[in-house]
């Protein structure tokens, strides 16, 4: 099987997932290291510091917990006494559910998925707002993403005192995504700030006179191929 068919094989798998959030991929990795409570999981959840990588309702996470083991992906492997504590009963993973989290896991690392961000979303519609305001909106959003940069610099620095580089990567990973943007930010507001972007003063024009460009109604009637993955 060539990697491309491999590829093709794995994206086939994710689509007939019985669980698509992400939380119980996570909880399938804890789980797959020993056998806890849920509680224990939210712990260490926090103490690993990836709040910042997955999208964490702590108080869903039983939740959570209970639908992985109706697929049969966790069961319980025991119940923890501690002192006074109420009784907490301890989950594990199954083979099925190691079987699902290696798929899985493997699936999110080498096959790319149209995630659709609300920031490409905006820049699809941009137009619908003067350039001047727009080059204005980029400045706000990268001085928010300047302290953004610095405030993950400052958790990266932390965790990676406390922990080997192998549990941080993905803190590197949105600190660098975060740096490209911001640089991909300034170059777009310096091209709006000089009028050297392409299709500019249709743009202005457009937000003068109200009307739209006759070259914008053109290019309404051509069939423009923006799909990287669509042939012809």
């Amino acid at each position: 099987m060539t990697s491309c068919d491999g590829a093709k094989a794995v994206g086939s798998v994710a689509k007939r997932r019985k669980l698509s959030n992400p939380l119980a991929l996570t909880v399938m990795v804890l789980l797959a290291e020993r056998s806890m409570h849920p509680y224990e999981i939210a712990q260490t959840l926090r103490r690993r510091g990836k709040e910042h990588s997955v999208k964490i309702n702590f108080g869903s996470l039983y939740t959570v917990v209970q639908n992985l083991e109706k697929h049969g992906y966790v069961e319980v492997a025991g119940v923890q006494r501690q002192g006074n504590r109420p009784e907490r009963t301890l989950y594990g993973i199954t083979e099925a559910g190691r079987t699902e989290m290696l798929d899985w896991l493997s699936d999110l690392l080498a096959v790319p998925a149209a995630e659709y961000p609300v920031f490409e979303t905006a820049l699809a519609l941009l137009p619908v707002l003067p350039p001047q305001e727009v080059a204005e909106l980029m400045e706000t959003r990268a001085a928010a993403l300047a302290i953004r940069s610095a405030a993950l610099r400052g958790v990266l620095g932390q965790l990676g005192e406390k922990l080997p580089r192998v549990f941080v990567v993905e803190t590197e990973y949105q600190l660098h995504m975060i740096d490209a943007q911001l640089e991909w930010i300034k170059n777009f507001r310096d091209e709006l700030t000089d009028g050297t972007i392409s299709g500019i003063e249709e743009w202005k024009s457009f937000h003068e006179t109200g009307e739209v460009p006759q070259d914008w109604q053109d290019l309404d009637e051509q069939e423009i191929v923006l799909d990287p993955e669509r042939k012809g």
